[in-house]
């Protein structure tokens, strides 16, 4: 590659030469139509513009790299505070031998370089020819660019010119040219884009990076993208602080200064912020405009990439960034209107603890309100590093404060340990009411970590506690807390019971945050109880939604999805997780989602929908730490669809599955996971260890959870031969199969679209048509352990030609992908993201990505642009979209 060898910039390895021209396709194809017309004798001068880093260099090296028949030539300017006069016509000679080169070595006045230049390109051979940066060139460079522009349409020569738009200002020698040169005929302007966040995402490939964070913080920079991936976020790479800091060096002293300030100051910059720190500067806010560091953003001003305002950050003297903290703390809280956050940000950076002390928690209240959790839990962890040895009025509350928003982010551990702490600080101070208040939480807290006796018993001591204290709204709260308890351990008459006082007590003090509570328990009590408690819990979320309770919402969305779950309205549970999922993101409420992502992974295993809630269980496992009760569900979905399938893995999930159960000591979470345990021994034919199961999973749940859990216990001890009583009680499809009509409790389980029990209802029977029907379900399921009970009961009563396996369309299907996840993976083939898939495919996105998870999982890679690869393996092409033409 001729041109290579000429580029006076350091030669880029190949691989990182690569990733910046993504997304340049369109521009190599438009020079290439440009070379096209010059060869014709159409000379064009093409203007390149883009910010540093953009790529313009790797553009111009790939185009030389793919024309052929034509001699490269190539200069460049340079960034020096004194620029060589024609620098880059000077390198250009230095590659030649003639008339051009000879000149240059003599010192010839400059109209005749300037002539022996365009004879040199407009001569027989096609020349291609590059003058780089001229955002740094001279006043000769620039002429000579105006020559050009004036005589290159009657030539068979390209010349491509780079520059940086951002540090061409207003009042730029260059600007002026360019306005000229627009209007020639020989001219085409080209100017390259950031990448995409689909272009970011590419690079990012495999790497453990969340790439729309990568995206905004370069901006789609490649160099920037390329950069950071190289060094490791969040760490701002050397060579961009050197980039950085060789601009800076060619500002002035006072507009460096006024940068470093705005770096500082940073994401938005306020002029009149920027003014009050500067007062004797000649308009601080133009002259970081000038740099083209930093751009316009409506009213204020922004750097062009927050890793541009990271490197000058990083490169302030440590001294000069405290004072410079220190001058924007007294400039903002002189004016009196700054937000909380900003203050508490300047009052660390000038590291006084007083003023952290005052704007942090007020800024954690304040984030905490507008449903930005983690913002709050880490303005509480700012003052406690300041808080040092202060006196417990100042520290307990804190811990609270700290405790009560890692609760909301399902950060159980942290809550339990801050909150420990905070209860000893208010024994010390002998604040009665405040203890208890911390021991009703540290119930919660127990129970989420599956610490079931010490959360009731905390229950329990912050009643006694409280007690002794006149009654009032904190009482309330510990008996909605040990009620709460009661009815999680099965005890729900007497748990409904304290729930009804706590609800008229709530409504006498007009608490809308426990009438809210109150609610929520009475209505899952009746669920539990077998009854429908819908109501109550719609009329707690909107108690909640109405009064703003962020808490509280989240809470009985989870509730309603699994109530409905619970008594098979699954189109009204997949509404509630819609709606709820929408609500808990948009604040920060990771504790009720991921309650709220566990019963929907329990209703796509009941309905069938096994892969998905595969995939949705891995990514809740894999994701970021969740607390123990939040991990039972997945754990326990997980584990069961492992196991029937006969994969690895699944018993060991079962194992931890009950070992949280037991942990919370509540029958609700025991007995699913016991009748589970029991299926899948009866399967294997482990018949004494099946009836062991279904015994403990029926001791422990007898008159402590809903019928049908119950039944789902019970029906292994039926299908074991062991005796069951009140058969006629349990619910319909149980009762049905009992009484010996398989093909009523087939159809029973149909109608509750619930395919693999149905499949499993026919266990029992000797009708042909009825096991064929189940082995094909359990086939489609992949359920090879029922599958193989099917086909020894179907061998056990004579029947012939028994299917050995799959269907063939099953089988043959590529990676053992649905007819949907093939589409999913053709159309991540094209690099779509999840949305666009969703409005082709016509499902919600958050179906997309759970179709994702399971193609990523089925076909063994870890990242999108993998499974791009593997499709074009496996020769899955982009389907059609749906309602048009194939």
């Amino acid at each position: 590659m001729a041109a290579m060898s000429y580029n006076p910039k350091q030669e880029r390895a190949r691989g990182a030469w690569e990733m910046e021209l993504l997304e340049r396709e369109t521009f190599l194809d438009a020079l290439a139509e440009y070379a096209r017309e010059a060869r014709q004798g159409d000379g064009r001068l093409v203007l390149v513009s883009g910010e540093s880093g953009i790529g313009k260099t790797a553009l111009l090296e790939e185009f030389q790299h793919r024309v052929k028949g034509a001699r490269s030539l190539w200069g460049a300017c340079d960034g020096l505070l004194t620029p060589r006069p024609l620098g880059p016509l000077f390198d250009i000679g230095a590659q030649l031998d003639g008339e051009l080169a000879n000149l240059c070595r003599q010192g010839a006045p400059r109209d005749q370089l300037f002539a022996a230049f365009l004879a040199e390109i407009g001569s027989s051979a096609f020349t291609v020819a590059v003058i780089e940066d001229v955002h740094w060139a001279d006043e000769a460079t620039i002429d000579l660019l105006n020559f050009l522009g004036r005589r290159l349409s009657r030539r068979n020569a390209l010349v491509l010119v780079s520059y940086r738009d951002s540090e061409v200002g207003a009042d730029h020698p260059l600007r002026i040219v360019l306005g000229d040169l627009a209007t020639q005929r020989a001219t085409r302007r080209m100017r390259l884009p950031p990448l995409s966040q689909q272009a970011v995402m590419r690079l990012a490939d495999e790497r453990d990076v969340d790439a729309t964070e990568l995206h905004k913080i370069t901006g789609g920079n490649p160099f920037y993208v390329i950069e950071m991936l190289a060094a490791g976020w969040p760490s701002v790479p050397a060579t961009v602080r050197d980039a950085v800091g060789a601009r800076l060096a060619r500002c002035s002293p006072g507009a460096r200064e006024i940068v470093e300030t705005a770096a500082v100051i940073g994401a938005r910059v306020q002029p009149a912020l920027l003014s009050s720190v500067h007062p004797q500067a000649d308009s601080p806010a133009d002259q970081c405009l000038q740099t083209g560091m930093l751009v316009p953003d409506g009213a204020d001003l922004r750097f062009r990439h927050e890793l541009v305002r990271m490197a000058v950050d990083a490169g302030i003297a440590p001294n000069r960034k405290t004072d410079l903290h220190v001058r924007l703390l007294t400039a903002l809280e002189e004016a009196g209107s700054a937000d909380p956050a900003l203050l508490a940000h300047h009052a660390e950076g000038a590291a006084d603890a007083a003023a952290v002390l005052r704007h942090a928690p007020h800024a954690a209240r304040r984030s905490s309100e507008l449903g930005a959790h983690r913002e709050a839990a880490a303005q509480y962890a700012r003052a406690l590093r300041f808080a040092g040895d202060s006196g417990p009025e100042v520290l307990a509350p804190l811990h609270e404060g700290i405790a009560t928003e890692h609760s909301l982010l399902d950060r159980w551990e942290d809550a339990e340990s801050a909150m420990r702490t905070a209860i000893e600080l208010r024994q010390a101070m002998g604040d009665v009411v405040k203890v208890g208040t911390g021991l009703r939480f540290l119930s919660t807290a127990y129970w989420r970590l599956c610490r079931g006796q010490e959360s009731e018993a905390a229950a329990d001591e912050a009643v006694a506690v409280l007690e002794k204290m006149p009654p009032g709204r904190e009482l309330a709260w510990a008996y909605a807390a040990r009620s709460a308890s009661y009815i999680g351990r099965g005890r729900f008459d007497e748990g409904a019971g304290f729930m009804l006082r706590v609800l008229a007590l709530a409504e006498e003090i007009g608490d809308p945050a426990l009438i809210s509570y109150a609610l929520n328990g009475i209505g899952l009590s009746e669920i539990y109880a077998g009854r429908d408690g819908s109501a109550s819990l719609e009329q707690a979320l909107r108690v909640a939604l109405d009064a703003g309770l962020q808490e509280g919402a989240g809470r009985a969305y989870s509730s309603l999805q699994e109530a409905y779950a619970t008594r098979h309205r699954f189109a009204d549970s997949e509404r509630s997780f819609a709606e709820g999922m929408a609500y808990c993101d948009g604040r920060e409420l990771g504790v009720f989602a991921l309650c709220l992502r566990g019963w929907r992974e329990q209703v796509l295993m009941l309905t069938g929908k096994w892969d998905e809630a595969v995939g949705m269980c891995r990514e809740t496992l894999e994701g970021p730490r969740i607390s123990p009760v939040n991990r039972l569900n997945p754990v326990r979905v997980l584990g069961t669809i492992r196991a029937r399938r006969s994969e690895a893995g699944g018993w060991d999930l079962l194992d931890e599955a009950l070992a949280l159960g037991e942990g919370t000591g509540e029958p609700a979470w025991i007995v699913p996971v016991r009748a589970a345990r029991a299926e899948l021994r009866w399967l294997a034919r482990d018949r004494r260890a099946a009836v062991a199961e279904a015994r403990a999973a029926c001791a422990t749940g007898q008159g402590r959870v809903h019928p049908w859990m119950m039944a789902s216990a019970v029906i292994w001890l039926a299908r074991s031969g062991e005796p069951v009583e009140h058969t006629a009680e349990l619910p319909e499809p149980y009762a049905r199969e009992l009484a010996g009509d398989w093909a009523g409790a087939a159809a029973a389980w149909d109608g509750l679209e619930r395919p693999y029990d149905a499949a499993l209802a026919w266990l029992g029977s000797s009708d042909e048509p009825g096991l064929r029907q189940a082995l094909q379900t359990l086939d489609d399921l992949d359920a090879k352990s029922a599958a193989a009970a099917v086909r020894r009961r179907m061998k056990e009563i004579g029947i012939r030609a028994i299917p050995r396996g799959p269907r063939a369309a099953t089988r043959d299907a590529p990676g053992g992908l649905t007819p949907r996840e093939q589409e999913v993976l053709a159309l991540l083939s094209e690099g779509l993201p999840d949305k666009e898939i969703s409005r082709r495919l016509f499902i919600s996105e958050r179906t997309v990505h759970h179709h994702v998870s399971s193609v990523l999982a089925k076909i063994g890679v870890a990242s999108r642009t993998a499974a791009a690869r593997q499709a074009a393996a496996m020769g899955i092409g982009t389907p059609s979209t749906p309602g048009t033409p194939s």
